[in-house]
């Protein structure tokens, strides 16, 4: 996989103007070093606006000692990592008061999740939309508009049917997965992406960490991150994974929220509770980014291109992981709110990836790092189908091969590489 070498256009920043256009205050939230500064140093430079930058201790200083002076400026107010200085919010909240709830007031950054945020973060509730970049898709990194998941919806059949082949391979989905979505590490290759890496892991947990909640346990933070991501894809099972820490069980679970604060890991919920009595209630582990799991579990391009047995079972950890990733993605440029999970029961049955929208239908993906896929591999997908009936939109099995077509009714095999390749070639 090439290095990077332009700035990506992001999905995110169409839906800004947009979201400008109707709400006060956007807060675009997510992890450190993926873009956001660049969206909203861009968003400015086309308003004509400076941009605050309280990274910078200076800046930071002068807006908590003089808020209601930062934020009085004409235009669009634009300020990068805005949970240094939270008195703005005091002083935003005061103005929209004064002058009227007004669309296109003001853009925040944050590099940590609103929820992790003190009570006072909370006062602009009801005037503040709050939305989430994620690294890079495959689609940005390539330059292509992906509208996989709308098609998908709209027109099942025709979709499977529009792209019948690929020519993509095991090694490049490895390659894929190893570099990730952040734009400073894929403008770099071999060791130099592998300190990237290091270096960004160590400077969250050492400082955006701290940032937050005192750690008692600094070690215990970076071993139980370690932990997580070598079970990344899988169900999130603490007492096994905290096994050996000296952390008490509360202390433990703390962290676990902390390092979901910091946009390191995900859980992703378990779906369809109520669907079936059997069906488990545990949610499954992610990391955020496929490339620093990789590089947390230590497996490197040439490893998992092997067909040894453990290397195997990482590269199929991993590449869930991948997949569900680039699907937030694209869950997250949606016109609509929808509801997401993984759905597994008692008996065995199992999905990686549901989809449920506002009116009750759902999608669903099972991902496979093979490159054929049997009858058997199916399962899961053909029970969550007769359980929903018409709910039902389609089940696609996400594989390694190179083949896309429909297995049987509404159960499709895809490649993988159809996430980011545009369904309908004449959209920008």
């Amino acid at each position: 996989m090439e290095p990077l070498a332009r700035i990506a256009k992001r999905r995110v920043s169409d839906l800004l103007d947009d979201l400008l256009q109707v709400e006060p205050v956007i807060a675009l939230h997510g992890p450190r070093s993926v873009g956001k500064s660049t969206v909203l140093s861009a968003l400015a430079t086309a308003r004509g606006v400076p941009v605050l930058d309280l990274d910078d201790p200076g800046t930071r200083d002068a807006v908590a000692a003089n808020p209601q002076t930062a934020i009085a400026t004409p235009g669009l107010l634009c300020v990068d990592e805005y949970q240094h200085a939270l008195q703005l919010l005091d002083a935003l909240k005061a103005q929209l008061n004064r002058e009227g709830t007004l669309a296109g007031t003001a853009v925040l950054t944050g590099s940590t999740s609103q929820d992790a945020l003190p009570r006072t973060a909370q006062a602009l509730t009801g005037r503040l939309h709050t939305m989430t970049i994620w690294p890079l898709s495959q689609g940005e990194i390539s330059g292509v508009n992906e509208d996989f998941l709308p098609a998908l919806r709209a027109h099942p059949d025709a979709t499977v049917a529009a792209r019948p082949s690929s020519t993509t391979t095991r090694k490049a989905y490895v390659d894929r997965l190893c570099a990730g979505g952040f734009p400073l590490a894929l403008r770099r290759t071999g060791t130099a992406r592998d300190r990237w890496f290091d270096d960004y892991i160590r400077q969250s947990l050492e400082r955006d960490a701290v940032e937050l909640v005192r750690i008692r346990q600094r070690a215990m933070l970076r071993e139980l991150l370690g932990r997580l991501a070598g079970r990344t894809g899988q169900v999130l099972n603490l007492a096994n994974a905290s096994q050996g820490l000296t952390g008490e069980r509360k202390t433990i679970e703390e962290y676990v929220r902390l390092l979901e604060d910091l946009f390191l890991i995900d859980r992703l919920p378990a779906w369809g509770k109520t669907l079936r009595a059997r069906a488990a209630a545990s949610p499954k582990v992610h990391v955020i980014d496929s490339g620093v799991a990789a590089r947390l579990m230590r497996v490197s391009p040439a490893k998992l291109a092997t067909l040894d047995p453990a290397a195997l079972a990482d590269f199929g950890h991993l590449l869930e992981t991948f997949v569900v990733g680039e699907l937030r993605k694209q869950v997250s440029w949606l016109d609509e709110q929808v509801s997401t999970g993984h759905w597994r029961t008692h008996d065995g049955d199992e999905v990686d990836y549901v989809i449920e929208f506002d009116d009750g239908r759902v999608l669903a993906f099972e991902v496979k790092a093979n490159e054929r896929i049997a009858g058997a591999d199916l399962k899961g997908l053909r029970t969550l189908r007769d359980a929903l009936g018409n709910q039902f939109i389609a089940g696609v099995a996400l594989s390694t091969g190179l083949r896309s077509f429909t297995y049987e009714d509404r159960i499709h095999i895809m490649p993988i590489d159809r996430l980011w390749t545009p369904v309908s070639p004449h959209r920008p």
